[in-house]
């Protein structure tokens, strides 16, 4: 069976899972009050999927940073139209109103590719306590001068919601189109999706850092285009070797300390997380709530969650995201 939207349908049993692991995650997903969806592809074919809490298939929410990785592939994309010239291309050539103004000599030289990789050394805003700063203003250019570096560009990982967001700004202000426009060019279109919201900035600049609204399926979709190297229907939508460069670990250790008990060895590449749960090596999508995209290499897989995106900070926001991400994490290292 085909759905109209193009997913082919399977069995568990068909494609070589066992249903009762199946079963078992799906049983597990009832019990948490904020996950929307969880949707499992193998093979190529929809095997499972199910929602939660008043959602359904057609259903587009709020993605959070799980936009990052369509920022990341629409970065790709700009490379090889040479919109971009170049991953060492320096950002303040896109910013000449910042660039004009004193700054930190340091910044001068923060690459795409130092944004790509959290690498720029600007705060990692949860941590530093700019994140309530850099959200309740809508319009981020500024933060460029007036956010201080925490470390020289290209030393150490830091999770950057500002730069991630500048990197779209760049697509958008290198192809003379909104990065909305661009999407729907380059990768919506081809795929046959849409998405019918992202939020914009206040001066009109779509947010590459999050909030795209993309339906469970559509998600999945994106995630299939990266597990087939970038081809999708026989088309090259995005190059093989930037999904190769993108899911590659720049920055295998993140976080200090392990914050998952079912994934470990958090790293990270252009904008996509990587992790490891059980014998299974992965890259992944993470967005607030415990929204993903997860790319399982070796076991042809792909995995979407969608949940309620929750406060910011605070130890039960947290403990919902994890929640979602443990789930799934738990569900890899049983197969």
């Amino acid at each position: 069976m085909v759905l109209k939207d193009g997913w082919p349908v399977s069995t568990p049993e068909e494609q070589g899972l066992d249903v009762s692991t199946l079963d078992a995650v799906y049983k597990n997903a009832e019990q948490l009050d904020n996950i929307y969806s969880l949707l499992i592809v193998k093979n190529g074919y929809l095997i499972g999927e199910r929602y939660f809490n008043g959602q359904n298939a057609f259903m587009a929410n709020p993605t959070a940073s799980v936009t990052n990785g369509v920022t990341s592939a629409l970065a790709g994309i700009a490379l090889r139209e040479n919109y971009i010239s170049g991953l060492d291309q320096k950002m303040m050539e896109f910013f000449p109103e910042i660039a004009r103004q004193t700054l930190d000599s340091r910044k001068s030289g923060i690459t795409i590719r130092h944004i790509l990789q959290m690498r720029s050394g600007y705060p990692w805003e949860e941590f530093n306590g700019y994140l309530m700063i850099l959200f309740s203003s809508s319009q981020w250019i500024p933060f460029l001068q007036e956010f201080p570096l925490t470390g020289d560009p290209g030393t150490r990982f830091g999770y950057s919601n500002l730069t991630t967001h500048i990197m779209g700004i760049i697509i958008a202000r290198a192809a003379h189109t909104s990065l909305l426009s661009f999407a729907k060019t380059y990768l919506f279109n081809p795929l046959n999706i849409a998405a019918p919201c992202w939020p914009v900035d206040s001066v009109g600049y779509y947010y590459g850092d999050g909030d795209i609204c993309l339906t469970p399926r559509n998600m999945a979709k994106i995630g299939q285009l990266y597990l087939k190297n970038g081809v999708y229907n026989g088309v090259q939508i995005i190059p093989a070797e930037w999904i190769s460069a993108s899911l590659r670990t720049y920055s295998p250790t993140t976080y200090s300390t392990e914050i998952f008990t079912n994934i470990h060895r958090l790293g990270y590449g252009y904008l996509w997380w990587s992790g490891e749960s059980g014998n299974h090596h992965y890259n992944f999508a993470w967005g607030n709530g415990g929204q993903s995209i997860m790319i399982i290499q070796d076991l042809n897989m792909v995995i979407v969650t969608t949940a309620a995106q929750q406060s910011v900070l605070g130890d039960v926001a947290w403990q919902k995201t994890k929640a979602v991400m443990e789930l799934v994490g738990g569900f890899i290292c049983r197969i």
